[in-house]
């Protein structure tokens, strides 16, 4: 899936402020809605004690409906790659072969699940992913804490996250909020006009 320059961001931003309207086509119950359908690997046993989070469509679910997905993306710290490597092939987990973003993808010993490791590699992931392990779904997987799980969609800089941005945005506190906006202004302060246009239109999806 490609992803959007700044510039072709901030033209996405401002023609979904054009057209969209309060409300939305789901009840407000539905979107606060939270669910664990679809269960997944846990890989706590085979990683340990590589500590790691849940990233992707199964990360969003702990903030917004649950949404079918394919595959479970994890990230882990980059220094850990090798050791989580080894300790995934010793509890039978099969590498299929290396990630463009740095990292490889795996499937589980009964071929059934796909598996995304990430690495991590910006000097904020230690304490995303220390963060993560007091944040656990209804499952009890660690998941990426709501301000980094958007600075890495934001970064990403997909359609479809954009739309999961605005969409768990919208559902989120005010301290919440709050605390995204910090880790924007400490990890990417020119953005910080582009996340406050996604609150607003995540906002205007739940109103009445």
């Amino acid at each position: 899936m490609s992803t959007l320059t700044a510039a072709q961001r901030r033209v996405f931003i401002s023609m979904a402020s054009r057209r969209q309207k309060p409300g939305t086509g789901s009840s407000l119950d539905f979107l606060r809605t939270r669910t664990a359908t679809f269960r997944w690997p846990d890989l706590s046993s085979a990683l340990a004690p590589i500590p790691w989070a849940t990233i992707g469509a199964v990360a969003t679910r702990h903030y917004m409906p649950e949404r079918m997905t394919h595959d479970l993306d994890i990230v882990i710290a980059v220094e850990d790659g090798r050791a989580a490597q080894e300790k995934l092939a010793r509890a039978g987990y099969r590498l299929r072969g290396p990630l463009s973003i740095g990292g490889s993808t795996w499937t589980t010993p009964d071929g059934g699940t796909s598996i995304d490791v990430v690495e991590g590699r910006d000097d904020w992931w230690p304490a995303a992913i220390r963060e993560a392990q007091e944040n656990r779904d209804q499952q009890g997987l660690p998941i990426l804490s709501l301000p980094y799980l958007v600075l890495m969609k934001f970064q990403s800089g997909r359609v479809q996250d954009f739309a999961d941005i605005t969409r768990m945005l919208g559902q989120a506190d005010a301290p919440m909020l709050a605390r995204v906006r910090e880790v924007f202004a400490q990890r990417t302060p020119d953005e910080r006009a582009d996340l406050e246009s996604m609150i607003t239109l995540g906002k205007m999806e739940i109103q009445p």
